[in-house]
């Protein structure tokens, strides 16, 4: 759940560049400061009241996204930024040049439903991946391409779900990167649609029961603005073919039990659904029924542990749960004894955190060691069978599979090792490649180096700092310092061909694993949520810190950047030192920390942020770390790029409106601060490829010509050694 609220996993292959010590940047005396005239920003006499506090709020008018006076707004702003944009000389190479670097085909893993293997590919400039499937013996055939959903591309396919014997398949779509999802239902044979759409679904799996319905959640209909009123009461209906979505039966949720995150799921042995229910990110109580119509029994109650079914079998179940154990441990469950007290230890907990898969017949225990992946198969009572060799240092997802299958397929990924997939016979342990992409990479010139650094406190973080190798410590690398630390996601190592003009031209790629996140279990996450949240922000300071000490570069060379919560740590991290980077790349970012949860489904971050109706002391703590509150007049803040989207509706864009207002009324000297506005797109997820490169490359841009450069060396052998 977590994961699909807040995370937004594309954003770190925008942490690319091109320079290198053979031919850094011309002097600046042939630099040249672009003007730029921002379109003022209009403020109203809007106050709140926090505790007695009274917080100005004089761009509350930009929350109303649906109105003229916003979109002109943004109409003016997006004419300011590309106008910028347009003069950097080499803007328009380094779009031919990713997208050359793009160009390459992309699969995904097959998955067998019914008598077909179904694969999704991209030939590789395609603006959605194509959804093929095939029989043995034969060639493959297009089962779904959504780049005939819409003529620009931004509807993209969101989820895919089949009937236990693949006859029916129901699919997800969403239209320009929103959250609110219509779902399709077909023939799988014939793909003929079969009734009508289901509309006004949002973070929602389908699961089929028989082949009858299935089972999926939204929410009511908000009052107001589609893309930022607050969604409280999640919803588990169950559709029954042939009836329309008007009838839909509420089996969980609403009123009489609200929860604001609710999920079902019907086990592969279709005897039991499992229901899952959450106030927050963090913790869920689960449920379970046994089909077709028993009662709803509790599992686990209350809110303070998460829980999630693994596999199903006849007198139980597998549930991974960090009760009593915070880096989770594998329980099995009685179905006629499910409450926590009789649950037995499948699979017991250690210092490394755990996640479970069931492929074949067997568990997939999938460790986190210092942010890297390791996997050890065991059988269901619990015995290990081996640990999985893996090609190398870096991340390994997959392993998972029907219970008849001996055939499995995991993909493997590191900062210098493309994403390559595997299959896996489950009773030999051998791993053969099944894919690799073709990309001109020679991952033998480079270093992925992982290196422990202390933060303010004295806590011992890790960051994995990739580059070519020979470069010079000098302290004049360009280089991209990227973190998350939130909602206990983890960022581990993975291939991005948008980072490539950066480690070909000597520049530095550095991710920092912060507080907040899951690399070390539910006691790393805690130590960076709520009123430790700082430690967050001083991990960060410190990686970049260690970067500049250890001359990988320096303040002029470094550009810092993150999404959605990364956007709040970039947006933090630079009011509080804005001295120690030349450019900031927030990203759809939580930046109005006191109104966070007043929008869509913000009140579910409130465990990792806490609100400011929480306490006097919480909001306190929030307003003194805020972005948006903590911008101050008159200061020098680095060039600033905020990104987000005009049909996000998970971190709504007023976030980043006023915070880009805010900076511009206060800036300081000649850096630029500037808002790219993506037209018809959401969050993150969905983004039209031709979208995505020329984002890249605007990025890219932005960094470059704010570090000084006049010309970059991939693309020109004109750049020369600035002047000492």
């Amino acid at each position: 759940m977590k994961k699909t609220l807040l995370a937004i996993v594309p954003l770190v292959g925008m942490m690319a560049s091109c320079g290198s010590q053979e031919a850094e940047k011309k002097s600046e005396m042939a630099w040249k400061q672009i003007p730029v005239t921002y379109t003022e920003t209009k403020k109203v006499d809007t106050v709140d009241t926090y505790f007695g506090h009274d917080v100005a709020d004089p761009y509350r008018w930009l929350e109303d996204d649906m109105s003229e006076e916003t979109k002109a707004w943004v109409e003016a702003q997006n004419k300011v930024t590309f106008g910028y944009l347009d003069q950097i000389p080499y803007r328009d190479d380094i779009a031919a040049h990713l997208k050359k670097v793009w160009n390459y085909e992309k699969r995904s893993a097959p998955s067998k439903e019914g008598g077909w293997e179904y694969f999704n590919k991209n030939d590789g400039l395609q603006n959605q991946s194509v959804m093929y499937r095939k029989k043995e013996g034969s060639d493959a055939e297009v089962f779904l391409d959504p780049n005939t959903f819409s003529a620009d591309g931004t509807t993209s396919l969101a989820g895919v779900s089949f009937t236990k014997d693949g006859s029916l398949c129901a699919y997800q779509i969403s239209e320009g990167g929103s959250d609110w999802r219509k779902v399709i239902i077909i023939d799988a044979e014939t793909k003929e649609v079969l009734e009508d759409t289901l509309i006004d679904i949002k973070f929602s799996g389908l699961s089929w029961y028989g082949n009858e319905g299935f089972y999926y959640s939204s929410y009511p209909k908000p009052e107001g603005s589609e893309l930022s009123a607050k969604t409280q009461e999640h919803q588990l209906f169950y559709h029954k073919l042939g009836t329309p979505q008007a009838s839909d039966k509420l089996i969980f949720g609403g009123s009489k039990t609200p929860r604001r995150y609710i999920s079902g799921y019907v086990s592969n042995n279709q005897k039991y659904l499992f229901i899952t229910a959450a106030v927050s990110t963090t913790g869920n109580e689960l449920y379970v029924q046994k089909l077709p119509d028993g009662k709803i029994e509790p599992v686990a109650t209350g809110f303070e542990n998460t829980h999630d079914v693994v596999d199903a079998v006849e007198d139980g179940f597998y549930v991974v749960t960090n009760l009593n154990a915070p880096n989770n441990r594998l329980m099995k469950v009685d179905i006629n004894k499910p409450t926590t007290d009789n649950w037995t230890e499948v699979i017991a907990e250690n210092e490394k955190p755990l996640s479970v898969t069931r492929g074949g017949k067997y568990f997939f225990a999938h460790y986190l060691k210092d942010a890297t992946t390791q996997i050890i198969q065991y059988q269901k009572d619990g015995s290990q069978v081996r640990e999985v060799t893996l090609p190398g240092v870096g991340t390994a997802s997959g392993f998972g599979g029907k219970p008849e299958e001996t055939t499995l397929y995991y993909s493997f990924t590191s900062y210098t090792y493309p994403s390559t997939i595997f299959s896996y016979d489950v009773e030999s342990g051998e791993s053969t490649e099944y894919f690799a992409p073709q990309i001109d990479f020679d991952p033998s010139q480079y270093e992925s180096k992982q290196v422990f650094y202390t933060s303010k406190d004295g806590t011992k973080i890790p960051m994995i700092i990739t580059y070519k190798k020979g470069i010079k410590l000098d302290g004049k690398n360009p280089t991209i310092l990227y973190g998350y630390g939130g909602f206990n996601i983890s960022l581990t190592p993975y291939f991005s061909v948008t980072r490539l003009p950066l480690l070909e031209n000597g520049g530095v790629f550095a991710v920092a694993n912060l507080r907040g996140g899951g690399e070390y279990g539910e006691a790393w996450h805690n130590a960076g949520t709520q009123m430790k949240k700082q430690n967050v922000f001083d991990d960060f300071i410190a990686a970049a810190e260690f970067l500049i000490q250890e001359k990988y570069t320096s303040s002029d060379y470094l550009a810092i950047q993150g999404g959605s919560n990364g956007g709040l740590l970039v947006g933090a991290t630079m009011t509080q030192r804005p001295d120690l980077m030349a450019v900031a790349l927030p990203a759809v970012g939580v930046l109005d920390m006191l109104r966070y949860h007043t929008f869509t489904a913000g009140a579910g971050w409130a465990y990792d942020y806490g609100t400011s109706e929480q306490s006097e002391e919480m909001f306190n703590y929030l307003l003194g770390y805020s972005p948006v509150h903590n911008v101050k007049p008159g200061t020098e803040y680095p060039a600033t790029m905020v990104s987000t989207g005009d049909h996000d509706d998970r971190v709504v864009p007023s976030h980043s409106h006023k915070f880009t207002s805010a900076l511009q009324a206060a800036q300081k000297g000649e850096n630029p601060v500037l808002t790219r506005i993506n037209v018809n797109a959401g969050h993150g997820a969905g983004k039209p490829t031709d979208m995505i490169i020329q984002e890249y490359a605007d990025q890219l841009a932005f960094v470059f010509y704010n570090m000084k450069y006049t010309s970059l060396p991939a693309y020109s052998d004109q750049a020369e050694k600035p002047e000492e």
